[in-house]
């Protein structure tokens, strides 16, 4: 069995904001669905999940933990930026997670990369900046990395 592959996530602040995606995504089958599994829902059909994360994704062969946060970030938000010191390191639906405050950051957040082209009404990204006191309600996951940020973010 090989390990699980490593996401990269990118924290970019700006004042008493975080850039976040928040999402919709509802599947077809609770079966396949990784959210309902873990509310217990048994229904038929899947009833849909919002909830918020950072820009990131998997690490690709070749590149390093801080070279797949800045290359996520560039991706799925058209933005540029360094990435900075490790703020956090977690897991993330059962991958090794790291997460890296965002340096030397360019550009106006614009939904791009493979989110542009699966966004549709079942399965939606929206680019969005939140406060502290925003994070819970936005269900921002993993939930572990809220309290972090809100410090962070001055605002806990």
């Amino acid at each position: 069995m090989t390990d699980p592959i490593p996401r990269a996530v990118a924290v970019v602040v700006d004042g008493p904001r975080v850039l976040v995606i928040k999402r919709f995504r509802q599947v077809d089958a609770p079966a396949g669905c990784a959210m309902c599994g873990e509310a217990g829902h048994r229904g038929e059909h899947c009833p849909g999940h919002h909830y918020a994360v950072l820009p990131g994704g998997h690490v690709e062969p070749g590149e390093t933990i801080r070279q797949a946060a800045e290359r996520e970030l560039q991706e799925e938000a058209t933005m540029t930026g360094t990435a900075g010191r490790q703020v956090f390191e977690g897991s993330h639906l059962g991958r090794p997670a790291h997460y890296f405050v965002m340096t030397d950051v360019s550009g106006t957040p614009k939904l791009g990369g493979p989110e542009l082209g699966y966004h549709r009404p079942g399965n939606s990204f929206e680019l969005r900046w939140a406060t502290a006191g925003e994070l819970e309600t936005l269900n921002l996951r993993p939930a572990e990395i809220r309290p972090l940020l809100a410090a962070l973010l001055g605002g806990g």
